[in-house]
């Protein structure tokens, strides 16, 4: 473990808060952000390892819908209540609610499952994209600039992320269209335990799940005035898969309206296996609509 993964891995070390009192409360700490607002993959990650401190080992979490209500405060740490809603033969569901200075920030309930045999298919990665290694870091793109967010974006942030066809960040390249893929992978090596690297991946599907609705637009990061905000996120988990080695995520957004925009995702292994499934919508908003039109 090295560098920025490091700071991924210790938002995930909960405290066993509520053990005097024998209720299910942790608490984490905040990631520091460049605009002191907590990155939503990171709470969504925190609240999944905490409801997972509270199911049997040989139980993983295979699907979750989550509500981001308020933004959270990286100067303080986030408590973690989790309620135990049911356990089965072969399913726990359990409901986590994040909180700030007494109020909700989010809230999100979560399936487990023990390992179970059944049909097998998948939906089929792209087989046209080209591979991680020819692909420009986000430190390549923004690693010249003497600026908080894109030195953060650059060289602080926990998975290296490539796009496909080009990032959004200062500029859109291209033709607009609602769809885009990136590579991502964790710098550095995580645990071998596969409950964290399923909590991994929901941080790492925070990141890039809106771009499409901008690509569409032709409206970058950098646009004065856009402003960007999770409403809710929904992950299934289909099969196992280590986030410290390359994963392709595809993402494409059906529609946008009402200024807010929906984008759904897919993640892949490097050699093809579909490993997770990603529906995200958003606030988006700009000045004047009407010019990205």
């Amino acid at each position: 473990m090295n560098g920025p993964i490091d700071g991924l891995l210790s938002t995930l070390r909960l405290t066993d808060t509520g053990a005097r009192t024998h209720e299910d409360i942790f608490t984490g700490p905040s990631q520091w952000m460049p605009l002191g607002r907590v990155f939503g993959g990171q709470v969504l990650a925190q609240s999944i390892t905490a409801a997972t401190h509270t199911v049997p080992d040989d139980r993983s979490i295979h699907s979750m819908h989550g509500y981001f209500l308020r933004p959270g405060d990286v100067q303080h740490p986030i408590t973690f209540a989790v309620d135990r809603i049911h356990d089965g033969r072969s399913f726990s569901t359990r409901r986590t609610q994040a909180f700030q200075h007494g109020e909700p920030i989010l809230s999100l309930i979560a399936s487990f499952q023990t390992h179970d045999d059944g049909l097998e298919h998948q939906m089929e990665m792209p087989d046209d994209l080209p591979d991680p290694d020819g692909l420009p870091s986000t430190a390549d793109v923004l690693g010249h600039l003497e600026h908080d967010v894109a030195r953060y974006w650059s060289s602080e942030r926990a998975f290296d992320v490539r796009h496909i066809p080009s990032p959004v960040y200062l500029k859109v390249d291209g033709e607009r269209m609602p769809r885009q893929a990136v590579w991502m992978k964790a710098f550095g090596r995580l645990p071998d335990d596969p409950r964290q690297h399923r909590a991994a991946l929901a941080y790492a599907s925070d990141y890039s799940i809106l771009e499409p609705v901008l690509r569409a637009h032709g409206i970058a990061w950098a646009t004065p005035g856009l402003k960007v905000a999770s409403l809710d996120h929904a992950m299934w988990w289909h099969r196992d898969a280590r986030v410290d080695d390359w994963l392709l995520y595809t993402m494409e957004s059906p529609s946008a309206s009402g200024g807010r925009g929906l984008s759904l995702g897919r993640i892949y292994t490097r050699d093809g296996v579909l490993v997770a499934s990603v529906a995200q919508e958003g606030m988006v908003r700009v000045p004047d609509p009407a010019a990205f039109d």
